[in-house]
């Protein structure tokens, strides 16, 4: 479990310090705000679909180190996934920062690395804003998605 917890710690502040796919996406089919008024966080999320394939996926915005680390592990797994698989996948994500379980570590990649926020009941939201701005996303919600 410490190998977990180094791991989760060199991830989170990897990704918060240099976050992957951050910036504007020209083109996005799909965008959507969020915002954690708990703690501040906010994010736009665009993604480009095409064929019921996300093909590509970008970030802007600011929150706290486990907010960007996860928007941005976010936005590297999704690339390249069905439509189906990004919704089986929130529900995984969601199981395992929530402490129900996620299934099979090892099938969730780097997402993996977020089990450790069971630990903190105050800072799911903050995993999991990026994942409700993706549904709101998906879903074409005209309101910014919010974690309360």
């Amino acid at each position: 479990m410490s190998d977990l917890r180094e791991l989760y710690q060199s991830v989170i502040l990897d990704h918060n310090k240099h976050p992957r796919n951050f910036g504007a996406l020209d083109g996005a089919t799909h965008k959507a705000d969020g915002h954690n008024p708990l703690c501040g966080d906010k994010i736009n999320l665009q993604l480009i679909v095409e064929d019921g394939v996300v093909t590509d996926v970008a970030f802007e915005g600011e929150g706290c180190a486990i907010s960007t680390a996860s928007a941005s592990v976010m936005t590297e797994t999704l690339k390249g996934r069905t439509l189906r698989d990004v919704e089986a996948l929130f529900g995984r994500f969601h199981d395992l920062v929530t402490g129900k379980g996620g299934g099979d570590l090892d099938e969730l990649g780097k997402l993996a690395v977020f089990a450790g926020v069971s630990e903190f009941p105050i800072r799911v939201k903050c995993a999991t804003l990026s994942w409700h701005t993706l549904r709101a996303a998906l879903e074409g919600a005209g309101a910014p998605a919010t974690t309360e």
